[in-house]
């Protein structure tokens, strides 16, 4: 027997529409939220020559549209340095507002033997040198054949000094592992400057794909931990996509934060310590491109 067709009021209709309407944004929201708590990694990190260079290829930065839209994170310090206060001299970015600013580079064995004493005389004023790194295929780990040479020299030259591992741990034991690594190679140093945990997206297949935002803040606490507990600063790097998607900055917030943006002005809306706004910089001293930073960080003086 055929079922005779109904119509729908037009009020009745309207009325199931906007139902229809309010369930997918609903869906639609929940949907854009575990996106931003499982995806990791599109585009990854810095540049060719930054930190963990021969370990990454490459990574995108962000404009201040891809800031996230739901509002600020309540209890995390937002970044209150004035923009009008940036200016360029001699090639470096400097500040000149209440906060004082110190000019550095990154350095690692990509840029080989590097002359300190003409380094120091450019006008640099700290380093962050890498200590070593793990391989994010296999996950060994390795020291930087320049380390032992490099904290040396800069430190003879009058800078201060921090240094950062270049981490691909897939889960907090690795961190560990990845901690106590640094601290070995600390014996004997004292530094000035924070030690960071460099963990970067790979453009290429890696044993660290898949990570999500927990595991990834997991790891980073971990190792920042034990590093404090063993007498150092800690903190972490990253840029922008990771700040605003992949680190919970929250859980993170009494660590350093050295922000990797590449603009005239940092458009972070999160308070950082340390800046890297640029991987093609060129120093007398370096012969290749050089990682240029501006650190608001106030060095330990041993």
């Amino acid at each position: 027997m055929r079922r005779k067709r109904t119509k729908l009021a037009p009020a009745r209709l309207a009325a199931v529409l906007v139902c229809v309407l309010l369930a997918a944004a609903v869906v639609w929201g929940g949907l854009s939220l575990l996106a931003k708590l499982t995806h990791y990694g599109e585009s990854s990190t810095i540049a060719s020559d930054g930190p963990g260079e021969e370990e990454t290829p490459g990574q995108t930065q962000m404009q201040p549209s891809d800031a996230p839209e739901d509002g600020l994170i309540p209890g995390l310090a937002v970044n209150s340095y004035d923009a009008s206060k940036f200016y360029q001299q001699d090639g470096l970015i400097r500040y000149s507002g209440d906060t004082p600013a110190h000019v550095g580079v990154d350095v690692s064995s990509h840029q080989q033997d590097i002359d300190w004493q003409a380094v120091a005389a450019a006008g640099v004023e700290f380093a962050m040198i890498r200590v070593g790194y793990r391989g994010y295929t296999e996950g060994e780990i390795q020291p930087d054949a320049y380390f032992e040479q490099n904290i040396r020299l800069a430190q003879e030259a009058g800078l201060d000094v921090g240094v950062y591992f270049f981490s691909q741990a897939i889960n907090a034991d690795e961190a560990l592992e990845e901690a106590q690594f640094v601290l070995d190679a600390l014996e004997g140093h004292s530094l000035q400057y924070p030690v960071i945990f460099d963990w970067e997206d790979i453009e290429a297949e890696a044993r660290t794909d898949g990570m999500d935002s927990i595991i990834l803040s997991g790891c980073a606490y971990a190792f920042c931990n034990a590093i404090e507990q063993a007498g150092y600063r800690a903190g972490i790097y990253f840029n922008q996509r990771q700040g605003y998607q992949e680190f919970d900055l929250l859980k993170l917030q009494d660590y350093i934060f050295w922000l990797a943006e590449y603009n005239p002005t940092p458009t972070f809306l999160y308070d950082f310590q340390i800046w890297q706004y640029a991987n093609d910089g060129r120093i007398d001293g370096i012969s290749t491109d050089v990682d240029l930073n501006l650190s608001f960080y106030e060095p330990v003086k041993n």
